[in-house]
């Protein structure tokens, strides 16, 4: 063999293979899933969650202790160490499945009653405690009383062959019940709603296609496993996940990018047969109501007038919209008299994804938009936002509310003498 092929030979045998690469890489990733993901809360968050639970313990251990040296238990437990787990849960996870007053309390309970009828039915202690934690899960999920301390307390009465029922009583009732209210207090006070609410309020959606609440369940379902988080929430960081990819696509497109300005506006004392000409005119179904110096007061719209002029009885709609503008017998004669208001307004700084909620569930179609000082600056419409949202999705460059007609307005009408 020349000394080139030697070369090349112990150059391949050198050489990592492949399926050598392969290998050590599966295993890397392998040993690092033992190693988790830090948890996404920060310094003061783990402040309220240390202090909570130092607190939690503590209150409820100085109340058990005094209980039991008043009924004259001198020799039993007064506490049992696995409250320190149900603290962690209480105090650090308010809004787990897991922590809720109900999986506590029934969960530690009753898996204290199991531990203990296992105990006196098995003598084998290894096995009456396997058997102790297996009935107890079997009894805490379809009860919804899932508690991952209730298995320690069910293995720790049979292992100290314990008196269940009693020890369920004192310390163990007696222990939950005081952390419970400890619980409630402490988080309420440090802003973390607990029992933790298990509907979340119905949210808009942020995009064409956004999940439902069926979807939501059907992904649970499929995935079939105990997840430490309640379905409300899921559903909630679903649709915050949602929105900030939303975010994402629409980029920093704010309202003063897609408003029409300069806007049309009417003071509160122009009269209706102005307001009316200068809707017609224009072609637009809002005007915002403006004060001097240019605070918005309130909005009127064509449904204002139609909802005066009774459009639910179609005969006469014209006669009775012309008594109407016209100011005739005892309809009002003003904007002011007719507005909407408080009205919902938006600020030139904000996102404009912001406004799609109050399009889509708000019941809004015009969103009058102000500056730093409150005073009115422009309008957004549904067919601006509509009109900026495709532009975005086609990829298109350039602000969608700039030019081109909309249902907004311009100028201020100042009030006029009534003819």
């Amino acid at each position: 063999m020349s000394s080139s092929e030697s070369r090349s030979a112990s150059s391949s045998a050198a050489k990592p293979q492949p399926a050598a690469i392969t290998s050590r890489a599966r295993i890397g990733r392998w040993l690092r899933n033992f190693w988790p993901a830090p948890l996404g809360i920060d310094g003061r968050e783990r402040l309220r969650f240390i202090v909570g639970a130092v607190m939690g313990v503590f209150i409820t251990a100085l109340l058990s202790r005094w209980w039991a040296q008043g009924v004259g238990i001198a020799h039993g437990p007064w506490m049992i160490a696995s409250l320190g787990a149900s603290a962690i849960l209480v105090f650090g996870m308010p809004s787990s499945p897991l922590a809720q007053p109900w999986p506590v309390l029934g969960g530690s309970t009753l898996s204290a009653v199991v531990g203990g009828v296992c105990s006196m039915l098995v003598p084998d202690p290894a096995l009456a405690g396997a058997l102790a934690v297996g009935l107890a899960v079997a009894l805490m999920v379809p009860l919804r009383c899932l508690h991952p301390p209730g298995g320690a307390m069910a293995l720790y009465v049979v292992l100290t062959a314990g008196d269940g029922v009693h020890l369920a009583m004192f310390p163990i009732l007696f222990n939950v019940v005081v952390l419970l209210v400890a619980g409630v207090v402490y988080n309420s006070l440090t802003g973390r709603s607990y029992p933790h609410p298990q509907r979340t309020p119905v949210r808009a959606s942020v995009a064409p296609g956004a999940f439902t609440a069926g979807d939501v369940d059907a992904a649970l379902a499929h995935y079939n496993q105990v997840l430490d988080v309640s379905r409300a929430d899921l559903e909630g960081l679903l649709y915050l996940a949602g929105r900030a990819a939303f975010q994402r696509t629409l980029g920093e497109v704010r309202c003063a990018d897609i408003m029409s300005k300069p806007p049309f506006a009417v003071e509160a004392g122009v009269s209706l047969k102005d307001a009316w000409a200068l809707m017609r005119a224009r072609q637009i179904k809002a005007l915002p109501v403006v004060d001097g110096q240019q605070l918005v007061t309130g909005i009127v719209t064509v449904a204002d007038f139609m909802r005066l002029a009774n459009l639910e009885v179609h005969e006469g709609l014209g006669r009775r919209l012309r008594t109407l503008v016209m100011g005739r017998g005892d309809q009002p004669g003003t904007v002011g008299e007719i507005m909407s208001h408080p009205v919902q307004v938006a600020r030139t700084d904000q996102h404009a994804m912001d406004l799609v909620p109050l399009f889509s569930h708000g019941g809004h179609h015009h969103i009058p938009i102000v500056d730093a000082g409150e005073r009115l600056v422009g309008v957004i419409t549904q067919t601006d936002l509509v009109r900026t949202l495709a532009i975005v999705v086609q990829g298109r460059d350039g602000p969608a509310g700039q030019g081109g007609p909309s249902d907004s307005c311009v100028q201020t009408a100042a009030p006029t003498a009534a003819p």
